[in-house]
């Protein structure tokens, strides 16, 4: 069985654990943190019923064969596209067929960009045709192409030490892969700091730990007042060849044709379904995932997997004939990928609500064995946390780790929201019952 990673924000600062004393939101006296902790004991069978039709019941395997219809039909859904609409307009009739309320759509502006025909060969020390991916927004190349020289750099650093050796050639990143968070950045800023050096493209190692001679694309961002230059990613296999080039004192040559061009935005929607609360529902629970994804496939695990496991979410809890206190708020994002775009826009419009937001999850990490929650906020709120995981011992899945965030709700992070994430298809699970309790 295959899990997805579920991150989350929630608005926690309601949640102290000074056992005995009374929890304040807004001068109004809330329950104790002993009181609370009895509470969560009271949802474990309503925790174990959302278990059991999961994992073992009629809903086994239902969001796999229902991703796996959405992608089979529509293929890749990249921001701007007519794949990605029609992937929208698929899902808005999907979520209305499953009985949800307040399905609707909520129009967004998206970037609109076409990687078009790309190539890179390389002409010394000898003759080799690389494997490329355009980064996202890139601009292209002239029709001809660039044809120059080639300097290799591990970091940002050497970058700048051999900046004058930079000037009129292209810079190929070979950065050692450490972790994501901290590896992307030459993805992102790997064209802007080659043009501030005077390079004429970039080239940059895919951010990956593991290779089979396959590029990976992603987001790249420009800044004002620095030349544009077209950039891509290579694989892993070439850029450490290239080093190794280097290394022996060869001179490498590339030529680089990249057709990517970019449009005016086009017009989207985020999609939105729920299931009304019965006592606060003005108050909203959000679980999320994006619909679009890049050009190069299916969007099967980014973020196919996440938007289908929060449909899944609202799903459960309606076969099983639950009401949430609080609205169950599902909000399938378009343009993720272009650095959280839809999102941005559905934060803007519902910002002044934002006292209303009791928590706010994303779904975008990819599938792999759950393990526990990340967490980001006080450690007052972490021990709620923890007494809200207890209620997947029976899976096994406890456990409470640091630094939770997620590209479409960092916007709520940053505006003081703490953030929790969970690890996998299990937490769709904690956030419904979180909506019951709190």
């Amino acid at each position: 069985m295959k899990f997805l990673l579920f991150t989350f924000v929630g608005v926690v600062h309601l949640l102290s654990t000074n056992s005995g004393k009374a929890i304040y939101r807004n001068g109004i006296s809330q329950k104790t943190f002993q009181e609370i902790k009895e509470e969560i004991a009271c949802y474990g069978d309503v925790a174990k019923a959302i278990i059991n039709l999961a994992v073992y019941g009629k809903a086994q395997n239902r969001s796999y064969e229902r991703l796996a219809l959405l992608v089979d039909t529509v293929g890749p859904r990249l921001s701007g596209s007519k794949s990605l609409e029609k992937a929208i307009q698929i899902m808005y009739q999907n979520l209305q067929e499953d009985g949800l309320e307040n399905v609707h759509l909520e129009p967004v502006k998206i970037p609109h960009w076409e990687r078009g025909e790309e190539s890179a060969v390389m002409l010394e020390p000898r003759n080799h045709k690389m494997a490329i991916l355009g980064l996202g927004s890139s601009i292209g190349t002239p029709p001809e192409g660039i044809t120059a020289e080639v300097l290799v750099v591990t970091s940002f650093d050497e970058l700048q030490r051999r900046a004058p050796e930079a000037r009129g050639k292209i810079v190929v990143y070979n950065q050692p892969y450490t972790n994501y968070s901290s590896t992307v950045q030459y993805r992102v800023q790997g064209a802007v700091e080659a043009a501030k050096v005077g390079a004429l493209a970039s080239l940059i190692r895919s951010v990956a730990s593991f290779s089979i001679y396959s590029p990976h694309t992603g987001v790249q961002e420009y800044q004002d007042g620095v030349p544009k230059i077209p950039t891509a990613c290579i694989t892993v296999e070439d850029a450490e060849m290239m080093s190794r080039m280097v290394s022996r004192g060869n001179r490498i040559v590339i030529q680089l044709k990249m057709g990517a061009r970019s449009y005016p935005d086009a017009d989207s929607f985020n999609t939105v379904a729920e299931i009304t609360g019965s006592k606060y529902p003005e108050q909203v629970v959000l679980v999320s995932g994006h619909l679009d994804s890049w050009d190069v496939g299916q969007g099967a695990m980014d973020d196919g997997g996440g938007a289908f496991i929060s449909w899944e979410a609202l799903s459960l809890i309606k076969d099983l004939g639950l009401r949430p206190k609080r609205t169950l708020r599902l909000v399938l994002w378009t343009a993720e990928e272009q650095g959280g775009i839809g999102a941005f826009q559905y934060y803007q419009l519902h910002k002044a609500n934002s006292s209303n937001y009791s928590l706010v999850m994303e779904s975008d990490s990819g599938t792999f064995l759950p393990s526990g929650l990340q967490f980001t906020g006080s450690d007052k709120a972490r021990a709620i946390m923890e007494e809200v995981m207890s209620l997947l011992k029976p899976i096994n899945i406890t456990q409470v780790f640091r630094a939770g965030e997620g590209t479409d709700i960092n916007f709520w992070i940053q505006a003081g929201v703490p953030d929790p994430a969970y690890t996998q298809k299990w937490n769709c699970w904690i956030i419904r019952i979180h909506a019951f309790i709190f």
